[in-house]
C-alpha cells in the first residue's frame, strides 16, 4: 500500500486540477451554444432595420412605389406608420407596405405596438387598428383608388388604458375573400380570435403560420388564437400564396423584428 500511495495521491491531484479548469469554461460553452440555437432556428430577417429596401409602399389614390407623406419609414430599427405629413386629415388615404417576394408556406413572426393618437378623421372603428395582408395581389395590380389588396388579414388591434371594454387581437378580415373555419364557409368580413386584450403602447408578438391553402394559424405571444383553412377569393378560387404587407389605417404604429422561416409544402 505504501507503493501506490504517490500513484492515487497523483490521479487525485489532477482530477481536482481538471474540475478547476472546466469550472472557468462553462459560461463560454454556454453562449457558444445559444448562439448556435438562434441561428439556426430557420428564420431570416425580411427587415433590415435601416431602409425599406426589399418593400414597395401603397398609398390610396398614388402609384405602387409612391409615398409622398412618408407614411412608412425607418427609425431606430423600426418600421414606424407615421402621420405628421398628411396635414391633419387622413382623407381615406389607407395605405399598405408590401414585401417585394411572395410567399406561399411560410411562419412570419414580428412585433408590433400603437403609438400617438389617430387622425381625427380616421374611422371610429381604425382607432388602434392596423394589419398584416397576406395570400395578397401584387400591388401593382391594385387601381389608384383601391383601399384594401384583396387578402387575407391578420387584424391588429389595441385598446386605450382607460377603456374598460375588451378588444381582441390577432382576428380574421378578409377583404374580397372567405375562409373555411371548423369546416364551413365563413363569409362575414371579419372574426374575433380568442386573444386577451392589449392596453396601450405595449409591444405584442404576432406569429402567423401559413401552409398554402391548407391550415393556417394566428398566434399571439405564443398562443393560438385563431385556426382555419382553405383561403379563397369571393368567387371561391383558392389561396395558395400571394404578398405580405403591413397596413396604414390612421392610427400611428411601430413594426420591429420582422423574420421569415419557409416552411416545406
Amino acid at each position: 500500500m505504501h507503493k501506490t500511495l504517490p500513484v492515487f495521491t497523483a490521479m487525485l491531484a489532477c482530477l481536482v486540477l481538471l474540475s478547476a479548469g472546466c469550472a472557468t469554461q462553462p459560461t463560454t460553452v454556454d453562449s457558444t451554444f445559444l448562439t448556435v440555437a438562434g441561428e439556426d432556428d430557420g428564420f431570416k430577417p425580411v427587415f433590415n432595420g435601416k431602409d425599406l429596401e426589399g418593400w414597395t409602399p401603397k398609398i390610396r389614390y398614388e402609384d405602387a412605389g409612391e409615398d409622398k407623406d412618408n407614411t412608412f419609414r425607418v427609425k431606430d430599427g423600426m418600421i414606424q406608420v407615421r402621420y405628421d405629413k398628411y396635414g391633419g386629415k387622413f382623407g381615406n388615404r389607407f395605405g399598405h407596405l408590401y414585401l417585394d417576394t411572395p410567399y406561399s408556406h411560410y411562419i412570419l413572426r414580428l412585433e408590433y405596438r400603437f403609438v400617438g393618437e389617430q387622425l381625427p378623421d380616421g374611422p371610429g372603428w381604425a382607432f388602434m387598428n392596423s394589419g398584416v395582408m397576406f395570400h395578397g395581389q401584387d400591388p401593382n395590380d391594385m387601381t389608384r383608388d383601391q383601399d384594401f389588396p384583396n387578402s387575407i388579414e391578420v387584424q391588429l388591434l389595441g385598446q386605450s388604458e382607460d377603456n374598460p371594454r375588451e378588444r381582441s387581437t390577432g382576428n380574421i378580415c378578409t377583404p374580397g375573400t372567405h375562409h373555411v373555419r371548423d369546416g364551413k364557409l365563413i363569409r362575414a368580413h371579419c372574426q374575433n380570435s380568442s386573444s386577451k386584450t392589449f392596453r396601450g403602447d405595449q409591444w405584442v408578438k404576432l406569429e402567423l403560420e401559413v401552409h398554402g391553402d391548407g391550415k393556417i394559424i394566428h398566434r399571439i405571444n405564443g398562443e393560438d388564437v385563431y385556426v382555419y383553412e382553405q383561403p379563397q377569393l369571393d368567387d371561391g378560387t383558392k389561396l395558395s400564396k400571394g404578398t405580405i404587407s403591413l397596413q396604414s389605417e390612421s392610427h400611428p404604429c411601430d413594426f420591429r423584428n420582422i423574420e421569415i422561416k419557409v416552411l416545406k409544402e
